[in-house]
């Protein structure tokens, strides 16, 4: 649907009888001239609306819509439509251009989304999950952008009821990966697996032999030299922030979601 502040709706208003300036237009009827304020209300839809959709949203036939743009000095609708676009080409073809930048994004994610899915391993979701189940507590370790998704997670484990905690603190993280021992499970997740501070965790704690859980991008990174398990998914090259560290996090959404339905389904047998 094209915004009423992405062309000159005010102007289209003034001009819309330019193309029959030298015709006497004729009155209109009371339905005619109901029809015609829909119209002009409604120009910035115009465009992408046939003469049936129209008149099905004007709740009028499409013979008075007919009737009143000839009386208006238009040949028909499809001249209505012309006009408009006419009037304002440039408005129009920067509206497509948006339009063709904003479907590349909407696919963006829907590749990632996908490419995610079809990555993901039932088998390893299967050990992740049997993994969840027998651990004591359930550490969970994340920086930036990455802390939202581990939020989520740490929620909906304890209300499932698992003993369960997330530090997002450097220096704690530290302190805790020296404790750490077998029995609990540490969930680590990072979009590249290079944070420094996750990757010398990562070493503490599998030097004591506790299982980690890597939920990443990047499945040959220094963190998963120490994971026991991996799930994986899809990073697009594609980012609109180009001069920040802050690719999209949605693969490893779909990670944790995908893993917390399986662990539901599982514990409910």
């Amino acid at each position: 649907m094209f915004s009423k502040k992405s062309f000159s709706v005010v102007f289209l208003k003034k001009n819309l009888h330019l193309g029959a300036a030298n015709l006497k237009q004729q009155k209109l009827s009371n339905s005619e001239k109901y029809a015609w304020q829909f119209i002009q209300d409604h120009l910035e839809s115009i465009p992408v609306l046939s003469i049936v959709a129209l008149g099905q949203q004007a709740n009028v036939s499409t013979a008075t819509i007919i009737r009143t743009l000839r009386k208006r000095g238009f040949k028909g609708y499809s001249d209505f439509k012309h006009h408009l676009v006419e009037e304002n080409q440039d408005s129009y073809t920067n509206l497509a251009r948006a339009d063709s930048d904003i479907r590349s994004a909407i696919m963006k994610n829907e590749h990632e989304v996908t490419n995610t899915i079809k990555m993901i391993k039932i088998a390893d979701v299967e050990k992740a999950v049997q993994q969840i189940r027998r651990a004591q507590t359930i550490y969970i370790f994340a920086r930036g952008f990455s802390e939202l998704i581990a939020e989520e997670l740490l929620v909906k484990l304890q209300l499932l009821k698992k003993n369960c905690q997330l530090s997002d603190d450097p220096n704690i993280i530290q302190t805790l990966a020296t404790d750490i021992r077998p029995g609990n499970l540490v969930i680590i997740i990072s979009l590249n697996g290079e944070t420094p501070e996750l990757v010398e965790a990562a070493r503490r704690i599998s030097q004591n032999r506790a299982p980690i859980l890597l939920i990443t991008t990047n499945g040959t990174s220094s963190i998963g030299k120490y994971a026991s398990l991996i799930l994986c998914g899809f990073k697009s090259e594609t980012t609109y922030f180009p001069a920040y560290e802050v690719h999209s996090r949605l693969p490893l959404q779909v990670i944790t979601r995908v893993l917390l339905d399986s662990y539901v389904i599982r514990t409910k047998k």
